[in-house]
Formats: C-alpha cells, sequence, structure tokens
C-alpha cells in the first residue's frame, strides 16, 4: 500500500482518531465527519485517522506516515476493553512515531449529554413507567463493564429515569432480556440508547430489538469532537492550542 508522507513539522503531536471499522458504510463517512469537527475545533492541529480492522487507513498505516513525529492517539472507544489495553498500544510501540495513548471516550458527562440529545431526537420524552437501555457492544473486560454501568449511571441522573445497560455480544444482559426485566418491574415505555460511535452491525441489532424508541449512535455530535480534544489534551497533561 503506498503511504503519503506525513512527515515531522513544527507544531503540536498530531491527534489520531483511532477508529474500530465496520464493513457499514455508513461507519467510515460518519468517523470522517467527526474528524472534520475536530478540525474545525482546533484549526492547525494536524488530525489523522486510523482503523484496527476492517477500513482503511489502517493504524498501522497511519503511524507509519507520521514517521518519528509525535503524536497522541485518541481511541474512539466507549470503555476500557481489548482494544483500548492490548491492540491499541501495541501497535503504537511498534510504529517510529513518538506516540502517546489517550484514555477512551468513555464514561463522561458529555457521552451522556450526547445520548440524551439523540434520544431526544428519536422522540424521547419521559413517560409514566419509562425507562432507557444502554446498548452497548458489549466486552468480557469487567472494567469495560464498569465503564457502561457508569455512562448508565451518568444518563440516569440525566434523564431521571431507570437506566439499564444491555449488550450485543459478550456479555449480559442482551437487549431483549434487558426489556424483559424492566417489564417485569412495570416498566412500560422502553427506549433503547444506541451507545456506539458510529453506526454498524451490532447498533442497527440493537436498534432492531427496541420496543419503543432507539437513538441514533453518538455520531459526529459536537459534544464528542468536544470529548476528543479534552482526551488529547488530558493525555498531554497541558491543553494546546494550535496555530491557525
Amino acid at each position: 500500500m503506498t503511504v503519503t508522507d506525513l512527515s515531522p513539522r513544527p507544531g503540536p503531536p498530531a491527534l489520531v482518531l483511532v477508529a474500530h471499522g465496520s464493513r457499514d458504510p455508513r461507519a467510515l463517512s460518519t468517523v470522517r465527519a467527526l474528524q472534520d469537527r475536530v478540525r474545525a475545533l482546533r484549526p492547525g492541529l494536524p488530525v489523522h485517522l486510523g482503523h484496527i480492522e476492517l477500513n482503511e487507513p489502517l493504524l498501522p498505516d497511519t503511524l507509519a506516515a507520521l514517521g518519528d513525529t509525535r503524536a497522541v492517539l485518541v481511541p474512539l472507544l466507549l470503555g476500557r476493553g481489548h482494544h483500548v489495553k492490548r491492540d491499541i498500544p501495541r501497535t503504537a510501540a511498534a510504529a517510529r512515531a513518538r506516540t502517546r495513548v489517550a484514555a477512551p471516550l468513555g464514561p463522561h458527562p458529555l457521552l451522556a449529554d450526547t445520548l440524551g440529545t439523540r434520544l431526544l431526537e428519536a422522540g424521547w420524552r419521559s413517560r409514566p413507567a419509562s425507562a432507557v437501555i444502554l446498548a452497548a457492544a458489549g466486552s468480557r473486560d469487567p472494567e469495560s463493564r464498569a465503564d457502561t454501568d457508569r455512562t448508565a449511571g451518568l444518563l440516569a441522573a440525566r434523564l431521571g429515569v431507570p437506566v439499564l445497560p444491555a449488550y450485543a455480544s459478550a456479555a449480559a444482559p442482551t437487549v431483549p432480556e434487558a426489556v424483559a426485566a424492566l417489564r417485569a418491574k412495570g416498566r412500560r415505555h422502553i427506549a433503547v440508547a444506541s451507545y456506539f460511535t458510529a453506526p454498524g452491525r451490532f447498533a442497527t441489532q440493537c436498534a432492531a430489538d427496541a420496543p419503543w424508541i432507539a437513538s441514533a449512535p453518538l455520531g459526529a455530535h459536537a459534544a464528542m469532537a468536544e470529548l476528543v480534544i479534552h482526551r488529547y489534551e488530558q493525555a498531554l497533561g497541558t491543553p494546546v492550542t494550535a496555530a491557525a
């Protein structure tokens, strides 16, 4: 594969968005739109994209193109699972670029804000005996599930209704199991909040199991771009203002 030279230049470290990758073409267009939003927030800051799998550019190719410059990798992932703990650091360590790996996006109050907005866009309004299922990809890592639980708590505080996490794979309960559990407790109006960065198979699957409404994935919401910049600056330990 031919790689464009993005060799070192003076200025702040590059920001590399690390997306999972998906066979759903909407996923790539969504992360590209988020990349554009991040660039708009920090004009002059080099913002690149690399995927863990399934889409180009793959992360090793993006890092190879950066040469030996400095870069901060910001995972577009929502908790501390296998990709965040092992795959991304391993790829970063193998690159010539001088890298730091930022924390995943979640949990964070800005995610709860975005989830609430997406639910409102889908038609959410609090009704008697309403509840929300926070539909996530799922992981066997207990820290990843703890991160999802924390986001569920933040969203519950924001909406004022119970929020129950559910998973598309690797963890329980599933969305149908969560629906059954909430109905057993008398919850009649149950919405699904899509806790996915971009559209894909799992997001589509979870939305199809919604008994009432399902929100769109987090996507390129303005708060997501703010959160990316926050994780970038947090990894560096100081705010960075790029020259225009």
